[in-house]
């Protein structure tokens, strides 16, 4: 073999020995692993349920639950964010009479932020205001990424008479009933 040959054979079992995983320690059957924090036999500590960086469950008023998307109390303690809506469309479901219903997509500006949408009634121009924004609470760290949302808001029905309907400022479309 030419010294050549023997260089390139070092070199390249160098280079292969340095992407391999090193050889991690076992730990001893029963003992806590170092990088998980988990002993066998004990449960986790039970993770918070709710707030803004999970999805909200319903609320039950009455007969009928809230939307998940529903402001609700408490949301004043939370910091009030935008979101990027890529797409609001105004939707006709064929029921007798017509009910009415707004299709949303976009993006959240964070995984922390939760979606509200506010639907304000009729003015007496028959103009529906609808609020879309988000929450998030203020004092939690999060991650700047994007998170996308698609969501369906009902309207409901209404009297007869022309209606327009604006998501944040811009009109979306207009219905007659």
């Amino acid at each position: 073999m030419s010294c050549r040959s023997i260089l390139f054979l070092l070199g390249f079992s160098l280079v292969v020995s340095a992407c391999l995983p090193l050889h991690a320690q076992q730990p001893a059957a029963g003992s806590a692993s170092p990088s998980s924090g988990i002993t066998p036999g004990v449960s986790p500590p039970a993770l918070p349920q709710g707030g803004p960086t999970s999805p909200a469950p319903p609320v039950t008023v009455g007969a009928e639950p809230t939307p998940a998307y529903a402001p609700r109390p408490g949301d004043e303690a939370l910091a009030r964010g935008g979101v990027f809506l890529d797409a609001a469309s105004l939707l006709v479901q064929g029921s007798n009479p017509a009910h009415y219903v707004l299709s949303l997509k976009g993006n959240l500006p964070t995984p922390c932020h939760t979606l509200r949408v506010k639907v304000n009634p009729p003015d007496a121009r028959n103009q529906i205001m609808i609020e879309v924004y988000s929450l998030s609470d203020p004092n939690i760290m999060c991650a700047e990424v994007l998170k996308p949302f698609e969501q369906t808001v009902d309207l409901g029905g209404f009297p007869i008479g022309h209606y327009t309907v604006f998501v944040n400022g811009s009109q979306v479309g207009e219905f007659d009933v």
